[in-house]
């Protein structure tokens, strides 16, 4: 059953935070994570809880997206500690021989109250169009409606889209070139990174076709968070923060399309600075490769060129120590991304 708690709320404030968090197999020991030498010691763990706790005190982020858990009691048990009354899980990770884990899933906690929580489901119709039957996401997607101050009951989502690792891991069939080959490697490799693309754009994109047809029916504002998989520019992903509409002119789209669009939390930051060449912080490092992989984007409600919005992206911070400047001591079992944290403020 989803888990929702729901204690009042009747707080007032000017400023809402919203962040996104992978919290690197959140897994309390004696579990282990995909592989039975996966298991923290009650030292490593501790040191892991400790550090989202000293991350959640210096935000104090108001919405939290999380991706990566496995112990869903053990994060909400923190969490009420931490300050956050409210808390919501759809799915539960897979387990293997009683206490291998795999497949995490996503949850969401909230100072604010949690209303409704429902998963994401992709549209089967729409998924046959695209040529793909009976299609499912490869981790199930979060609705929560949080009743966040001044805007009312919006549309929260969490997401954790397909990585980048091969579709698959198994050698490519004899029949389509000769098995154990420097070749087979080479082109097993090249299909099996396609696959995954394939994945993860069709993911985006029937997870947007729900959030849209959600927005139609409820008329609620919506926010999106969660770990993309990739960069939001890249021709899987830039679907989610398309605007245009071919055939249709500028003023049409501003009219008609405006109310369904999700902005890219960074570009409203930057332009309510007025900043746009402001180098962009990653949330990823792989060896010498940074990327963006975490995002927030919202609603015209929270876009300040948007004349009846509420809000606006007054800051954008990313917590990124434990990546650039980290102390093992501290660090050593935090998390493999940076955390994006949104603030959104009240237009004067």
């Amino acid at each position: 059953m989803p888990n929702v708690n729901q204690p009042s709320y009747e707080v007032p404030v000017p400023t809402v935070k919203i962040a996104s968090f992978n919290l690197l197999n959140y897994l309390e020991p004696p579990m282990a994570y995909y592989d039975f030498q996966n298991i923290y010691t009650t030292e490593q763990w501790h040191k892991k809880q400790a550090w989202i706790t000293r991350f959640l005190d210096k935000n104090q982020p108001d919405i939290i997206g999380f991706q990566e858990v496995f112990s869903s009691e053990s994060l909400q048990s923190l969490l009420e500690k931490a300050g956050y009354p409210y808390y919501a899980v759809i799915d539960s990770p897979t387990v293997i021989d009683d206490f291998i884990y795999r497949s995490p899933v996503v949850a969401i906690a909230s100072k604010f109250p949690i209303t409704e929580i429902a998963t994401v489901t992709a549209d089967q119709q729409a998924a046959t169009l695209l040529g793909l039957h009976d299609f499912h996401f490869s981790r199930k997607p979060l609705r929560a409606t949080i009743n966040i101050p001044h805007v009312g009951l919006t549309d929260c989502y969490v997401t954790h889209l397909k990585s980048k690792r091969s579709l698959f891991d198994d050698p490519l069939p004899n029949t389509i070139v000769p098995s154990d080959t420097a070749l087979s490697r080479f082109v097993g490799q090249r299909l099996g990174s396609w696959g995954s693309a394939m994945l993860r754009g069709t993911e985006a994109n029937l997870l947007l076709l729900a959030i849209l047809k959600q927005r139609e029916s409820s008329t609620r504002p919506m926010l999106l968070m969660g770990d993309f998989n990739d960069e939001i520019s890249s021709s899987c992903l830039e679907q989610l923060i398309a605007g245009n509409v071919f055939g249709m002119s500028d003023s049409d789209i501003e009219r008609l399309i405006g109310y369904y669009r999700l902005y890219d939390s960074w570009n409203l930051f930057t332009q309510h600075t007025e900043q746009p060449n402001l180098p962009r912080p990653p949330t990823h490092y792989f060896g010498a490769k940074t990327s963006v992989l975490d995002y927030i984007l919202l609603s015209q409600e929270f876009n300040a060129q948007f004349l009846g919005s509420l809000f606006e992206v007054s800051d954008y911070h990313t917590e990124n120590k434990h990546l650039i400047n980290s102390s093992f001591d501290e660090d050593g079992y935090s998390t493999d991304h940076a955390i994006p944290c949104v603030t959104l403020s009240l237009r004067s």
